[in-house]
């Protein structure tokens, strides 16, 4: 008997509708992987390469939660970051009377003051002395801890706030090494795994197809590797991670303490109207992960067409890694597929 059925139908006729290419779905618990396949081909050529268990895809902003957030944590533990310093302790660049008393935690929590959207620093700076600058002289959207506001900006503070004075990259690494995440999982992936690694859009500003080279223009103006996005990898490595963190929450030595993990994924209750926790996102019945997680779950999208949602009441995960902004970023169509995916995944339990 077929796995998962019903999820497997989802993902099919999401391809035959070409909501994207390719698609690899991973569901475990913090033992082990439960079911992982993949589907589609890497681009709608017929004659492109089949997706498979190592392709490779933009995680685009999982790097939020699979590398800035876990970083923010350990340093959290040692004593180098408080939840509650200003940003200026750490970035003297971020000065004014509005902005004086937005936090770590305010950037973690989507609710710094600063715009969303998509602000497109690239156009006109390059490298992060230039991004440092200007983020810090964008004009705050809102009063701080008024609203949560979803914002690349914060993030890129964050990893700039990070690589001092480590490069980002090599404490990724270190990271991974200690969560014992042996699978491909890193910034500006080598040359070596192109022919494996799903194409995402066509850049008008690059003038070229992007296989292997980040989408989003930002992180690449910032070298590839950001606070934001940047990170390339498959759903085993993601599943990897995630079976680390539930493996936490069941109270067993990892990368980081039990305690601290709960703080960052329990929804911030000082932020009017927000579902957001600190780097996460939390569960509603509106949200990507559907309707059939239970209350205290945890996940995060990327612009890409990725997403990792986590059940701690239920002890399981859900990765799925797709690419569906190829041919072009206007393809939406993943927005009704991944509550669907979810539902049907618990249902399937």
């Amino acid at each position: 008997m077929t796995a998962f059925p019903r999820t497997r139908r989802i993902l099919l006729d999401a391809i035959a509708s070409r909501a994207f290419p390719a698609a690899v779905i991973e569901v475990g618990d913090a033992g082990r992987p439960r079911w992982r396949e993949s589907f589609g081909r890497l681009t709608y050529d017929p004659s492109a390469s089949a997706t498979t268990d190592e392709t490779i895809f933009d995680l685009a902003s999982l790097t939020k939660v699979v590398a800035t957030t876990p970083l923010v944590m350990q340093q959290v533990e040692r004593g180098v970051l408080d939840l509650d310093d200003p940003v200026s302790r750490h970035i003297p660049e971020w000065c004014g009377a509005d902005r004086a008393g937005v936090t770590i935690r305010d950037l973690l929590a989507h609710a710094s003051g600063l715009p969303g959207g998509w602000v497109q620093l690239f156009r006109d700076h390059a490298g992060r002395e230039a991004f440092t600058q200007a983020i810090c002289q964008v004009p705050l959207a809102y009063v701080p801890r008024s609203a949560s506001v979803y914002s690349d900006l914060g993030f890129m503070l964050l990893g700039f706030l990070l690589e001092t004075p480590i490069p980002l990259a090599t404490r990724v690494a270190t990271l991974y090494t200690q969560m014992g995440i042996v699978q491909d999982l890193q910034y500006n992936p080598p040359a070596h795994w192109l022919n494996r690694t799903a194409p995402t859009a066509f850049d008008p500003w690059r003038s070229r197809q992007l296989v292997g080279e980040v989408d989003d223009e930002n992180t690449h103006a910032l070298g590839g590797a950001a606070g934001q996005a940047g990170l390339f990898g498959t759903a085993a490595a993601i599943g990897d991670y995630a079976r680390h963190l539930l493996q936490v929450l069941d109270g067993r030595a990892g990368a980081f303490q039990r305690e601290t993990l709960q703080a960052f994924i329990t929804k911030q209750t000082g932020v009017p109207g927000s579902s957001r926790a600190l780097g996460w996102d939390t569960m509603l019945p509106t949200s990507s992960c559907g309707t059939r997680l239970s209350p205290r779950s945890f996940g995060h999208t990327g612009f890409t067409g990725t997403s990792l949602w986590i059940d701690p009441d239920a002890g399981i995960y859900v990765v799925l890694l797709t690419n569906r902004v190829f041919p072009t970023r206007d393809n939406n169509a993943i927005t009704a597929v991944r509550p669907a995916v979810h539902d049907a995944v618990v249902s399937e339990l």
